[in-house]
């Protein structure tokens, strides 16, 4: 089959690189309690990343970080309601508010399903099973349109140095899983800064920002990994199963096939037993050969420079109400090498986003429609460099955010100092 057949199902992320000359370029807070703390494992005290916290009663939730930490804001009469902590293969644990107020460090215990169990209830098939899990997400996940709020971040690294960051809150106004319909993006706040001066003369951009995260969405866009159609260009098999809200949960690697030159997907699906839904989804593209990966990537760059992926991972959670599934976060890590024709070094670069959803409700329609078609991002738009909000320690207001990690923490106090010089 031919390569340009192909290029139709790689998820829509395009870096812009160009040269540049270097150098720098509702409701009250009193009627809000905010809590941060920490999920770990119970035993060996090691942070739980991406756990899934939800408040009782609400569609309000958010995350952990990679090194474990959460924030929620909540409105201050919830503090009789309890938070559920979910991770995958762990026990699922209700704390009240009122607890975690007094101590914020939430520890789940490992949860172990019988391999009796196991082996008696996984089928026979992988593929099978895969392909089922695709039929019916009519069945398992919300089919209506749905107005959500999301928290977005998108970081850039020249080697181990912070040289962009972009943090927003968006609108997103899901349309469901079996329609053709794409969903759209409104910005509600947005701040970024560059510092160009680390990029080496050289300037990433990432076309799409939000897009990028929500085209990680396995159930809303197949044909960007694999559909029914494209489905036979890999080999499944099962893995060990495991558990998440006490609910068994298989664990389908999958790979493309040997004889397949061209780029494609490897990774895990976790698909719970009882009805089939896809949980959440953990994937890497096959970036051996340089020249086609690179093509997928790059949309533009200085002829003297040669640029191709060395890594290129996706995850996508999906969390569970009332029986029924919704998208509610994502994750892309990519890592470029940048060589400069008649350079001896190379130059490495790491982006990346990620997008956690933090409330939604049911949109009047069965499709959710913009209220101002003029405000929404376009899928090949750029967040703009606009530095403004991070001298404010208050910007985001009410709104609920991933937990900053250390080392955007220190960036953001790095771009705070620099602010205050500016302005001085």
């Amino acid at each position: 089959m031919k390569l340009q057949l192909f290029l139709k199902y790689y998820l829509g992320i395009f870096l812009i690189l160009t040269t540049f000359n270097s150098g720098f370029s509702q409701v009250e807070k009193d009627s809000l309690i905010e809590i941060t703390g920490k999920v770990i494992d119970n035993k060996t005290n090691d942070p739980l990343i991406f756990a899934d916290l939800l408040v009782s009663g609400s569609n309000i939730a958010t995350i952990s970080n990679t090194e474990g930490n959460y924030i929620l804001k909540l409105p201050l009469d919830f503090t009789n309601r309890s938070i559920t902590i979910s991770y995958l293969g762990y026990a699922e644990k209700e704390v009240p508010i009122s607890t975690i107020i007094e101590n914020s460090t939430i520890a789940l215990d490992p949860s172990f399903t019988p391999l009796d169990e196991i082996n008696l209830s996984r089928p026979k098939s992988a593929e099978i099973l895969v392909r089922l899990m695709l039929e019916r997400k009519a069945t398992n996940y919300i089919e209506s349109g749905l107005e959500m709020t999301g928290f977005y971040r998108e970081t850039i690294k020249k080697r181990r140095q912070n040289a962009s960051l972009s943090e927003a809150v968006v609108s997103i106004y899901k349309q469901p899983n079996t329609s053709i319909r794409q969903d759209a993006v409104e910005i509600i706040k947005v701040r970024k800064t560059t510092n160009y001066s680390k990029l080496d003369t050289l300037a990433l951009k990432l076309q799409g920002g939000p897009f990028n995260n929500l085209y990680v969405d396995i159930m809303k866009y197949p044909e960007y990994i694999f559909n029914r159609d494209n489905i036979a260009n890999y080999n499944f098999s099962f893995d060990a199963s495991t558990v998440i809200d006490d609910q068994l949960v298989y664990v389908i690697n999958f790979k493309q096939k040997p004889e397949l030159q061209i780029p494609l997907y490897y990774g895990k699906l976790f698909i719970e037993s009882k009805n089939l839904a896809l949980t959440s989804a953990i994937y890497s593209l096959n970036v051996e050969n340089r020249d086609m990966a690179s093509e997928l990537f790059v949309k533009r760059k200085p002829n003297r420079v040669k640029v191709y992926p060395t890594e290129a991972n996706y995850r996508v959670n999906y969390r569970n109400t009332n029986g029924k599934w919704y998208y509610s976060y994502s994750n892309i890590l990519l890592t470029f090498k940048v060589n400069w024709k008649g350079r001896l070094f190379n130059n490495v670069y790491t982006l990346n986003s990620e997008m956690a959803i933090t409330n939604w409700n049911f949109a009047n329609d069965k499709y959710a429609r913009p209220k101002n078609k003029a405000s929404i991002l376009r899928p090949s738009s750029i967040l703009i460099d606009e530095a403004t909000g991070f001298l404010d320690s208050e910007f985001w207001g009410q709104y609920n955010i991933i937990e900053p990690e250390k080392s955007i923490e220190s960036a953001i106090e790095k771009i705070q100092k620099q602010l205050d010089k500016s302005e001085g």
